[in-house]
């Protein structure tokens, strides 16, 4: 017999921009690079990295911003600058420790990122949530960044469930498309200063103004769309 369609199995996060405002953070790093060699910032440079992976940005930052030396001296360099601004103060979003525990009572849950390994692990742990998921995938661990769907349809991966059958809650154009291409349902958090374009948010199933809304009620409510 086919198993229930409707169920829901799993709840995968995004990171910056979902639990943490941190896209305002990795947006000044990079320009603050570029203003120290005084390479002018490209107006669309900000959106098209958002997403991507360490391999990706870094390359973009080096060929089409044209900052550093080369891609692998402009990741080191964000990367420390990005640790540097956790270890002084980490932007928490409201409701966020709240909405994992909540949802971890209830489903596995996972986490996709496009940040680096080293930063998921250290904002999990200062989030002090790290026991609750079961399985994170940082983008550099796979082929491609978002909005290809690799790192999504990983964490459903070493979830043991299928995408289908799994929940993605996204805060940008790129991390929607990447999570709905993964074939996951989507809830969408748009971020206030880097809202996503309508193409992407129509790929959602649900959209809410907080991570408060972000409810068991609300996750169980979209099996049948």
């Amino acid at each position: 017999m086919p198993s229930t369609a409707s169920a829901i199995d799993a709840v995968v996060f995004d990171m910056d921009g979902v639990l943490t405002d941190t896209e305002t953070l990795w947006d000044e790093v990079r320009r603050g690079l570029a203003a120290e060699e005084g390479v002018p910032w490209p107006e669309e440079a900000t959106r098209a990295m958002m997403g991507m992976s360490t391999a990706e940005w870094s390359a973009y930052m080096a060929t089409t911003v044209g900052v550093g030396a080369d891609a692998a001296d402009v990741a080191e360099r964000t990367i420390a600058a990005m640790a540097d601004r956790y270890r002084e103060h980490l932007p928490t979003l409201p409701g966020a420790v709240e909405a994992i525990e909540r949802l971890a009572a209830r489903w596995p849950l996972g986490l996709a990122s496009s940040s680096p390994r080293r930063l998921i692990d250290t904002v999990l742990d200062q989030l002090g949530v790290t026991e609750h998921f079961r399985a994170t995938v940082s983008t550099e661990e796979v082929a491609a960044g978002k909005p290809a769907p690799d790192g999504y349809a990983r964490a459903c991966e070493l979830l043991g469930v299928d995408p289908a059958r799994a929940v993605a809650v996204e805060d940008s154009s790129n991390g929607m498309r990447s999570a709905a291409a993964a074939g996951m349902r989507v809830i969408a958090v748009p971020h206030e200063a880097f809202p996503p374009a309508p193409d992407a948010l129509a790929l959602a199933s649900a959209e809410v103004r907080s991570l408060d809304e972000v409810t068991v009620e609300l996750v169980e409510g979209l099996a049948d769309r």
